[in-house]
């Protein structure tokens, strides 16, 4: 089924598509921002996918680095972290670049069809890093207002044509974009109550010390064999008698 959706993609968007990928059954369009609403009115009336189900934001820089080295794996646990170089703890001038993606944000919205039992992701990527800027979804599928709202408050990415676009998670007056890779991890500030003020004010962070997040591996060895497995005795070769 995901061979002939992808099939159809190429036959009718054409030159449109800057990539079209199929992995683990899933299809992902890639499409220039100058495309991005148009294609999105091709794929609901043409192509059936009357639902969007979710719509976010990615930043992609430093994308292919990691503070974790992951092929060398310990029976202790996670005792390999590299000095921090990663997201979060590098200053604005010492900034890494992505060094497999040429912009930096994108937008990515993963959408149902129902009709045709379809799922697909499309992906554009905003053509200036300074001011990161797509056209608003909000007239092909009306629900996702409240996503586009989200991206913005969290990455900085602009809506063009979008009706209310401001933020819907941070505090009022917050300054910066937290899901961005160069915000701080502990953030700038922090707040809490004056009893000689008697309000709540705004400080630096001084409370919260930076440290590196622990990255998930999967590993496969035995203690992810489930019961049934165990039982038909398919077991690691240096567990066998």
């Amino acid at each position: 089924m995901s061979d002939t959706l992808a099939a159809r993609l190429r036959e009718r968007l054409g030159d449109s598509i800057s990539s079209l990928t199929q992995a683990l059954s899933e299809t992902t369009l890639e499409v220039g921002h100058e495309h991005w609403l148009a294609t999105a009115r091709i794929l609901r009336d043409e192509f059936g996918f009357e639902q969007l189900v979710d719509l976010c934001g990615v930043d992609y820089l430093g994308y292919g680095d990691s503070e974790w080295d992951v092929s060398d794996v310990s029976n202790t646990g996670f005792s390999r972290g590299v000095e921090g170089y990663g997201p979060g703890r590098f200053s604005w001038n010492e900034r890494p670049e992505s060094r497999l993606r040429e912009r930096r944000f994108a937008v990515v919205a993963h959408l149902l069809s129902v009709s045709n039992n379809q799922r697909l992701r499309i992906r554009c990527f905003a053509p200036d890093d300074e001011l990161p800027l797509v056209a608003s979804l909000v007239e092909v599928w009306t629900g996702v207002n409240w996503f586009e709202r989200e991206a913005f408050d969290l990455f900085g990415i602009v809506f063009d044509g979008h009706p209310d676009l401001r933020r819907i998670l941070t505090d009022y007056g917050f300054i910066g974009h937290p899901f961005r890779k160069d915000f701080p991890l502990i953030g700038n500030v922090e707040v809490r109550y004056d009893p000689d003020k008697e309000r709540v004010i705004y400080e630096p962070v001084t409370s919260v010390e930076p440290r590196v997040g622990v990255a998930r591996v999967v590993r496969d060895d035995s203690r992810f064999l489930t019961a049934h497995e165990e039982q038909l005795g398919r077991r690691p070769a240096q567990e066998q008698d």
